[in-house]
């Protein structure tokens, strides 16, 4: 009963009126990112972050955290309608959703996410109801070669599993840890990569590098993008799926909720990967796979369970182990740094309340969700109609003023357009932000901790190996880093084996 009195304490804090009406319009403007193509919640929560300044650390969170979790569900709206994703985890729902929507079932592809949706989150939920305060009993025992090797594997792991080229993440991520080491060396009080500038002295701060990255980066990017047409949308009738359709999709929600709730646990997983990895699970499970991308209903159930399960799971690293999972959940580390929280294994201890009240609102606002997702797609079909030329200036006009309140200093204006520039040539060129973001905030940990372990093991870097969780970590580490290479040559000699027999066949005939 004693671990219950935390979580009904936590229910307490979240049904405060003012904690309330902060989780539903973070999950109402979540919603509304996740319709609007190409900003999606990293940009929205780097832009909104100066507005959580005043305001009590457990109602900043709990909006920020609905903004997350309700852009999963909003992508979902355009995916099926007009066949272009909102947010990066609704991608694969174009394939079978579009096509359902062609088919006059709109309104049942709708239906089956926004249930998918609510069972993976829900079931997430419950997933980090009990094993988050595990995880952080467990983390009580990491000291500072733990914290090493977790921090190191963590930017291996969001370098390697995110999407795009495998390459250009790990060039992203080196350039986030030059980026950690700008200011005064902690341990020397030496100067680093300042140039004699006052303002660098004490690093560069978070806030202007993620701003200018996900928020005035995604609008200049999404500008140049502006040049596609908007589709005419299709109708939405028979909201509430079929009993048939519903039993057809119910393996697929709940093997989303598992596989979801886990990928989201892995540094570098998220509810992109989740839905990605859900989609090709249940089309390799069809018996008839080619169903799919003609409007199979699992095609649209199991990748949207998985991402809103992906969504939820990732708090857990964050709350527990202060590693950020992804870049969402990095802006997360900084909001809570801002508020004078420090994310880690005394956070459920020491802070019960913004603990359970976080995780509790998640409850709630799934429940608001499911309620107002439906209902809410004719008005979100509007706003697509609103123009780039008017929203974009908008947009990076409330950024820059909000990047100026952080200090009142211009110096923090031009780092947002600095990093700004970074972000849009980074999206150009391929180059995945996320990798950078997350590197910078985990690179200030891993130095520190690295330099902390090699002065109590008086410089000798054997003593890593010499204790059970770091010396796991780094063997993980390794088999990571060596893992993609031992594939590459595998399937070089595959190709190497079947090309010999076909140029003998070749030889015979001539």
């Amino acid at each position: 009963m004693e671990f219950l009195n935390p979580v009904i304490n936590g229910f307490a804090v979240v049904l405060e009126p003012t904690n309330l009406l902060y989780c539903l319009v973070g999950v109402v403007i979540g919603m509304l990112i996740g319709v609007l193509p190409g900003l999606g919640p990293a940009a929205t929560i780097a832009i909104l972050l100066p507005l959580t300044y005043n305001v009590e650390p457990v109602t900043a969170i709990i909006m920020l955290a609905g903004i997350f979790y309700g852009a999963q569900y909003g992508g979902t709206i355009t995916s099926v309608l007009l066949r272009l994703p909102g947010e990066a985890s609704s991608v694969v729902t174009v394939f079978d959703g579009y096509q359902m929507a062609r088919q006059g079932k709109a309104g049942t592809a709708l239906g089956l996410a926004s249930i998918g949706s609510f069972v993976g989150g829900t079931a997430s939920i419950i997933g980090l109801t009990f094993l988050a305060p595990i995880v952080a009993s467990f983390a009580l025992d990491f000291g500072a070669p733990e914290y090493s090797a977790l921090a190191l594997l963590g930017i291996l792991l969001v370098a390697t599993i995110s999407s795009g080229a495998k390459t250009k993440a790990l060039i992203a991520a080196a350039l986030g840890l030059l980026l950690a080491t700008v200011g005064r060396d902690v341990f020397t009080g030496e100067s680093r990569f300042t140039f004699g500038s006052l303002e660098l002295a004490d690093g560069i701060d978070f806030v202007p590098i993620a701003m200018g990255i996900f928020g005035l980066g995604e609008i200049l990017y999404n500008l140049e993008e502006r040049h596609r047409a908007a589709k005419a949308p299709s109708k939405v009738a028979n909201v509430w799926p079929s009993r048939s359709d519903l039993k057809q999709a119910a393996g697929s929600i709940g093997r989303g909720s598992i596989l979801g709730f886990f990928l989201g646990i892995l540094p570098g997983g998220g509810a992109t990967i989740s839905s990605m990895a859900s989609y090709a699970m249940e089309k390799k499970r069809a018996k008839q796979p080619e169903r799919f991308g003609k409007g199979a209903p699992e095609g649209v159930a199991g990748p949207e369970t998985a991402n809103n399960a992906a969504a939820t799971s990732s708090f857990i690293p964050l709350l527990t182990l202060g590693i950020p999972a992804n870049a969402t959940m990095a802006l997360m580390f900084g909001a809570l740094l801002i508020q004078g929280v420090t994310p880690g294994p005394q956070l459920v201890e020491e802070n019960p309340d913004l603990f359970w009240g976080v995780v509790n609102s998640m409850y709630i606002g799934n429940i608001l969700l499911l309620i107002m997702s439906l209902p809410l797609v004719g008005l979100f079909v509007k706003i697509l109609r609103v123009r780039a030329a008017i929203l974009a200036p908008v947009t990076a006009l409330i950024t820059l003023l909000g990047a100026y309140t952080i200090n009142n200093s211009m110096f923090d204006v031009t780092l947002v357009v600095v990093f700004g520039v970074i972000g849009y040539l980074m999206k150009k060129f391929g180059f995945e932000p996320g990798p950078l973001v997350l590197a910078f905030v985990l690179g200030s940990l891993l130095e520190s901790s690295l330099r902390r372990s090699l002065l109590v093991f008086g410089g000798d870097p054997t003593g890593f190996f010499g204790r059970p969780i770091s010396a796991t970590l780094l063997a993980v580490f390794v088999l990571v880093a060596v893992l993609p290479g031992i594939r590459s040559l595998l399937a070089k000699r595959r190709a190497a084996a079947v090309a010999e027999p076909g140029t003998v066949q070749i030889k015979e005939k001539v």
